[in-house]
């Protein structure tokens, strides 16, 4: 799938993720689909989680960001798994802090931040057949990108045909509120880290070689990240 930012005209993401429910002819049940947070999740409040966060701690972590062009609702957490809520974990490695280090096999990624610590962000990856690893670098970054279908998912998937010049950005665009895009010895890869709303996703292998975040985390991520900030993919 490629995509395009306001700067920039492409990115890959799975083409199963345009099925399931769907507002228009693109479907955004692996990709966007905003909720709020449940009331079933608000009852447990007080409950801590394995990782040592109440759930009323990541309720606010992940809670609406009404500020945004497109306001942000919040995520259901009662759908994401404790395990990949943002937490600050024990890493060692040797590369530098702000180094980005993407797990596929384990749907986790990391942001460095050095004496041994990382910002660890759930994750969804490339399904089988699709994930990659290597060396790549933040060639460019944007908010609220334009999605346009490569010609090759057209003829697979005629129903996006629509958006052949281009989805502009908002909540039903499979990019989300913020993308990062991942080069190669100044090229593009066609690969991106990317905002999701729909917490079912992450945990699991949906995309075509992309990765992608709840918008939260996302956006958090985004904040922290410059261009040329170097991305490390390491085998699944």
């Amino acid at each position: 799938m490629i995509m395009n930012s306001r700067n920039a005209d492409a990115g890959t993401l799975d083409e199963p993720g345009l099925s399931g429910s769907r507002t228009g002819l693109l479907g955004r049940r692996s990709f966007l689909t905003g909720a709020a947070a449940s009331l079933g999740a608000l009852g447990l409040g007080g409950c801590i989680t394995q990782d040592g966060m109440s759930l009323a701690e990541a309720q606010k972590l992940y809670g609406p960001v009404p500020e945004e062009k497109f306001p942000i609702p919040a995520a259901d957490i009662s759908r994401l798994d404790p395990k990949y809520y943002r937490w600050t974990v024990a890493y060692d490695t040797k590369e530098a802090p702000g180094t980005i280090i993407v797990d596929p096999g384990n749907y986790y990624v990391y942001r460095i931040e050095g004496d041994g610590s990382a910002t660890r962000y759930g994750a969804n990856v490339g399904r089988d057949g699709f994930r990659w690893s290597g060396d790549a670098y933040v060639g460019r970054k944007a908010e609220w990108a334009t999605w346009t279908p490569p010609r090759e998912m057209i003829k697979r998937q005629p129903e996006v045909a629509v958006w052949a010049k281009g989805m502009p950005g908002g909540l039903e665009n499979p990019l989300g509120a913020r993308t990062l895009y991942m080069y190669q010895n100044g090229r593009y890869t066609l690969y991106t880290i990317y905002a999701s709303s729909d917490p079912d996703t992450i945990g699991d292998g949906v995309t075509s070689g992309c990765v992608g975040l709840l918008s939260q985390d996302m956006m958090h991520l985004y904040d922290r990240t410059p261009v040329k900030t170097k991305v490390v993919v390491l085998p699944a």
